[in-house]
């Protein structure tokens, strides 16, 4: 097997707001499948479009170019524009159409960047909007039936927008009582309280995301290993795409996150994230490893990196092309967003900046 076609298998971060010399040949060299950007590398409107280009351009086959762009904290593009409301602020707003609204401005404003994939819409339900697990805010829902609808009216927008989704955190994680940011949490709920809530979710819309990113959790009820959800064949082969019926892109979430680095090699990880089911593997921050994780692929057994290749393929046959890029057009799009914002928190409320706007963190949530 060729080693280009297997960085399809990757879907990597990009180390700063423009490629220098070093890193375009890396990428030249292993083609990835996909480039996932953060605050990082975004300083200007006219910048990102440009470093998306170049992304594009070095690719023998069409990337996937994406980013977290949900809405409040984590609305990477508000470092160039406007916040967005979040996901609890539109859901406390019970307003569908508003939701929708937000899916078609989303769509919009990814396109004229050059993104073909938005990492949303969470479908984590909140069982407390105040839980210490990276989720505050970014839910659609107290109960299964909330999250079906507003995560769904986003969902069906970005989509007809031109923007392919996903669907996060697999099987779900908003029970987790610690962020795997930084180590993995055990979430020891028996198989009938996660079908009943969490997996009902997700049973939903298994025909409806083009794509699902799994978590990383441990599940006493779903794995007898204390094997992350993501490292898991039992979660993501058995559960998602066997019984629940899954055919879209599956991939793990961030890799460097500690509830994989505190207990996992590069090696080791990349073997079982690919064996597990994942058909691509997601290295944000260490852009400098993604060579030897090319590497590791070549040891996987060609079984599992021919499922993995032909999934994506068949994924990026829906990708659109961006539209054409005008400064002009982008703020009117981004006035859109402000409208929104207006129109789900009020005028008085919308002229107040969250506490983390314009700020790049050094741990950024998705």
């Amino acid at each position: 097997m060729e080693r280009s076609s297997l960085g399809q298998l990757l879907l990597t971060g990009v180390p700063g707001p423009e490629l220098d010399a070093a890193t375009a040949a890396q990428f030249r060299r292993l083609q990835p499948g996909g480039f996932i950007l953060f605050g990082r590398n975004i300083q200007t409107a006219n910048q990102l479009r440009k470093l998306i280009d170049d992304l594009r351009d070095l690719s023998q086959v069409e990337p996937m170019i994406t980013i977290d762009q949900e809405g409040g904290r984590v609305s990477r593009l508000k470092l160039v524009g406007n916040e967005p409301p979040n996901a609890n602020q539109l859901r406390d707003k019970n307003d569908p159409e508003l939701i929708r609204r937000h899916g078609t401005i989303t769509a919009k404003l990814l396109r004229i960047f050059g993104f073909n994939l938005d990492l949303c819409p969470v479908l984590d339900i909140s069982f407390d909007d105040e839980a210490d697990n990276s989720l505050r805010g970014r839910c659609y829902g107290n109960n299964v039936p909330q999250v079906i609808r507003n995560a769904g009216a986003f969902n069906s927008a970005l989509q007809a927008g031109g923007i392919l989704s996903c669907g996060k955190h697999f099987p779900g994680y908003s029970r987790a009582p610690l962020d795997a940011h930084h180590e993995l949490p055990e979430i020891p709920l028996s198989r009938e309280e996660l079908e009943t809530h969490e997996l009902a979710v997700f049973k939903h819309f298994a025909d409806k995301v083009d794509s699902m990113m799994i978590g990383h959790g441990f599940y006493p009820a779903l794995e007898s290993s204390r094997t992350p959800s993501s490292l898991s064949h039992r979660v993501i082969t058995d559960l998602l795409r066997k019984e629940q019926g899954f055919k879209g892109l599956i991939m793990t979430d961030d890799l460097d996150m500690g509830a994989i680095l505190n207990h996992y090699g590069l090696e080791e990880t990349i073997r079982l994230a690919i064996t597990a089911g994942n058909d691509m593997a997601m290295i944000c921050h260490r852009v400098a490893v993604v060579e030897e994780a090319l590497g590791y692929l070549e040891r996987v057994p060609v079984a599992d990196l021919d499922r993995a290749l032909e999934n994506v393929a068949n994924y990026k046959k829906k990708q659109s092309s961006p539209d054409a890029w005008s400064e002009e057009e982008f703020k009117r799009r981004d006035a859109e967003v402000w409208d929104l914002r207006v129109a789900t928190l009020g005028a008085e409320a919308a002229a107040r900046r969250s506490p983390d706007d314009g700020k790049r963190s050094p741990v950024e949530i998705y």
